[in-house]
């Protein structure tokens, strides 16, 4: 159970905490974004079977592979994108972390 909370605390929470406290003047728009960061789950749809509590997606599912990690760093160091490669490393953090947890 504590695996969940902090793998979704992590999704949710995690986003929302940044937009407030660096994006004051637009938190509402920046946290929508960050939180749009599970976007790359739809991933998941193509995997067998869709959904195993105990498989690792780091990895295994095409948005979350080391290639894909490696262009969500990179999206960082681009002003234009910097906020949507935030959304996407946080979304792999909190997914690294579930891993951990297993």
């Amino acid at each position: 159970m504590l695996r969940h909370l902090i793998h979704y605390g992590i999704h949710f929470l995690v986003p929302i905490l940044i937009a407030v406290c660096f994006f004051k003047d637009n938190r509402v728009k920046v946290a929508l974004i960050l939180l749009a960061g599970i976007v790359i789950d739809i991933d998941h749809l193509w995997a067998t079977p869709l959904f195993d509590a105990d498989r690792c997606s780091i990895g295994f599912h095409l948005l979350h592979s080391y290639w894909a990690i490696a262009i969500y760093s990179l999206l960082l160091f681009i002003k234009p994108t910097r906020i949507l490669g935030l959304a996407l490393i946080i979304h792999i953090i909190a997914d690294s972390v579930d891993c951990l947890l297993m």
